[in-house]
């Protein structure tokens, strides 16, 4: 029989509670470190794996999910390799993948993580899910699959990275609440859909480069298609747009959330400063990956910051008190615990 999840929906509670965790490759150590913290915080061990095993993952697999070719002839193979197709063939990280999560599929996930729904054909399984959102262009290969419902029919999925559309996908997640809350969902009754002081938001960046630190008009004007795809040995163009679309949607939901007098209730932990191949999505050596997991330590520790509305640029939030993202942390680790205690009161089950 399969087990009944024990999380209790927000209708049971004060808060509709979202976490949300940007994509970037081997940058996903950063906000790995940031999401230990806060498992801690909370301690609770409940799911499949916990937030610290990660960063093991990281430290573990990338290095063969990634691999490195060094010396003078790396940069040139890279180069041949990437006009005839994906910087890596993907089959590690698609063997790594199946064996970690089996057959299990989107609706056995202890929360709810946008569509949800067990007989649907959106119910993929897991393995396919996260092969499709890693399959960066240029990078990994595009992934076929196909579903089933439990009446027989069938969907075919070909897909690519999720980046291309939401790299920082907080606001689909915002979007999909304020969906089901139009539709009367009744885990969601009675909220508001324009209700965000009742919306708990935490939202993780894997870092970004520091502003203007890898390109400039200079280097750029004399670009073509290679160029554009190959330039300074990282893919320009796949880094600007989802840099850019990342940096939006943290603008638009910090808009709202000021506008709406909830900014204590939005908490976007990110790293804008990143030089060098930090701010890669693929240098998978021991010494970078080190590096990144040092920079989320160093993140933790960093005043709160918010995106400054007329410049896009992150400033500290707080002038008169110097809150770290630590200590955001821990305020928000309370609120999710009272919530949790609260739901779990109200609820008949």
């Amino acid at each position: 029989m399969e087990e009944e999840k024990h999380i209790q929906p927000p209708t049971y509670g004060n808060l509709v509670t979202i976490l949300s965790i940007d994509g970037g490759g081997i940058r996903g150590i950063i906000p790995a470190v940031v999401l230990t913290f806060l498992e801690s915080e909370l301690q609770k061990n409940r799911p499949l794996f916990a937030a610290k095993d990660i960063q093991a993952f990281y430290m573990n697999h990338a290095p063969k999910i990634f691999p490195q070719q060094r010396g003078p002839f790396g940069r040139i193979m890279r180069i041949f390799r990437s006009l005839s197709g994906p910087s890596y063939d993907g089959k590690y990280l698609h063997e790594v993948v199946r064996k970690k999560l089996g057959i299990t599929r989107l609706h056995q996930m202890l929360t709810d993580v946008v569509k949800n729904d067990k007989c649907n054909t959106m119910d993929a399984l897991l393995s396919d899910i996260c092969i499709s959102t890693s399959a960066a262009p240029t990078y990994l290969p595009a992934h076929y699959f196909k579903t089933e419902d439990c009446h027989g029919n069938t969907k075919e999925f070909h897909l690519i990275d999720g980046g291309v559309a939401a790299n920082n996908p907080a606001l689909v997640a915002i979007g999909e609440v304020t969906k089901q809350i139009f539709k009367e969902n009744p885990d969601f009754f009675p909220i508001k859909p324009m209700d965000y002081g009742r919306f708990l938001v935490i939202s993780l960046g894997t870092g970004s480069a520091k502003f203007e630190a890898n390109y400039n008009a200079q280097k750029a004007r004399s670009w073509g298609v290679l160029g554009w795809l190959l330039g300074s040995g990282s893919t320009p163009l796949v880094d600007i747009f989802t840099q850019a679309s990342a940096d939006m949607v943290d603008i638009h939901i910090s808009a709202v959330f000021k506008a709406l007098h909830s900014e204590q209730n939005y908490l976007r932990i990110q790293d804008d400063t990143l030089q060098g191949t930090l701010s890669s999505v693929d240098v998978a050596t021991k010494e970078n990956m080190e590096k990144l997991a040092s920079t989320g330590d160093a993140l933790l520790k960093k005043p709160v910051s918010r995106a400054n509305l007329e410049t896009g640029h992150m400033v500290p939030a707080y002038h008169s008190t110097e809150m770290t993202n630590g200590e955001a942390l821990k305020r928000f680790a309370k609120l999710l615990s009272d919530e949790r205690r609260i739901r779990k009161a109200r609820s008949p089950k």
